[in-house]
């Protein structure tokens, strides 16, 4: 693509570049499509990656997108992407971002999505925010089970307190933790079946409490010792609690406004919707921790610093305009990233390919 386009081709100030009738994002940085430069590099530390110009971007006429709220892949390969766009609230891509199928029109608050099960039996459970549940789905479409709001914890008044944002799924017995980031911030545990466990948690300063618990993970990275990961938003951190909801550490990181943490081999990503302030727009970034929960390299963001073995204040590198505002990352066996956005123009998600 870059071979043919010249600075005319872009339209400054828009959010949407538009070529060959096709919609590009612009904020995948407006550099990396002009003829004979390069993309930028981000990162750090031996995480480098770069943009490929292009990846995924459709016709918006025909396979539009609001907001890109999550991506996972499945054992196919295949890359299902969640957005609140009800005319195609499911995008299936293959990973050179050639679009397979589409399902989806009943998802409003499409914004959550985790991938379970094995194989021919995987399923994904997606969070609707305006529908106050997590639905069950196959992996076309039909919907097999929902979790409504957990009225028997006695915490919820009514279905609309309850906007769940996020899931996770214990493979070893089917159990479904659900975080109420946008609602009641608490985390309620299920059986496999939809049945309530047990609850924890609510908006509070404590370590126990959170402030917008967007986003958890089952972190199974010591096998011996699995523990769930969860976003405390607000205040900038990540939570580990065992998987019966007793906290056990923080991990702090300053500046950064994570949406979820994703595992992938040593490694926890998150993607950074906003930086140094959840009101300041346009200031995100990814963010890479070791084994050691160390910030390792931060793609988009300044280059992590650690005095006296904490973390600095990290922030967008405003030097780089390829991210709005990230909101998932999903990784693939290539360790290339696959980035969706919330509120960055109804742009398609961007593909950082590894180099370092």
């Amino acid at each position: 693509m870059a071979s043919f386009l010249s600075r005319r081709s872009f339209v400054r100030q828009t959010s949407l570049i538009t070529v060959a009738g096709i919609a590009v994002p612009a904020s995948l940085s407006a550099k990396s499509y002009k003829a004979g430069l390069e993309p930028d590099i981000l990162g750090h530390n031996g995480f480098k990656y770069r943009v490929v110009p292009g990846w995924g971007v459709l016709d918006a006429g025909k396979n539009p997108v609001n907001d890109c709220h999550e991506m996972v892949q499945d054992a196919k390969g295949r890359i299902i992407l969640l957005t609140n766009e009800t005319k195609n609230n499911i995008l299936v891509y293959d990973k050179s971002g050639k679009l397979l199928e589409t399902w989806g029109h009943d998802y409003p608050g499409g914004h959550g999505l985790t991938l379970g099960g094995e194989g021919n039996d995987q399923y994904l459970l997606i969070c609707d925010t305006d529908r106050h549940q997590v639905i069950k789905t196959d992996l076309k479409g039909r919907e097999l089970m929902k979790i409504e709001y957990p009225r028997e914890t006695g915490k919820y008044d009514y279905p609309t307190q309850f906007k769940p944002t996020e899931t996770a799924i214990n493979p070893t017995n089917g159990d479904i933790y659900v975080v109420d980031g946008y609602g009641l911030n608490y985390v309620t545990q299920f059986d496999k079946s939809g049945k309530l466990i047990r609850y924890w948690g609510g908006k509070g300063e404590t370590n126990e409490t959170f402030d917008c618990c967007h986003g958890i993970t089952v972190d199974r990275r010591v096998a011996a010792n699995p523990t769930l990961l969860i976003t405390d938003r607000r205040h900038n951190a990540l939570k580990r609690f065992t998987l019966d909801g007793k906290y056990v550490s923080t991990i702090a990181l300053p500046g950064s406004y994570i949406c979820r943490p994703v595992i992938h081999g040593d490694n926890i990503y998150g993607a950074v919707f906003r930086s140094t302030s959840d009101s300041y727009p346009d200031s995100g970034y990814i963010t890479i921790l070791d084994k050691n929960d160390r910030v390792v390299s931060t793609p988009g963001g300044t280059a992590p610093v650690y005095q006296d073995d904490k973390l600095g204040e990290q922030r967008k590198d405003r030097s780089l305009s390829t991210f709005l505002h990230p909101h998932d990352v999903l990784i693939d066996q290539d360790d290339s990233i696959y980035v969706a956005q919330w509120a960055s123009k109804k742009t398609y998600p961007i593909k950082l390919e590894r180099v370092a």
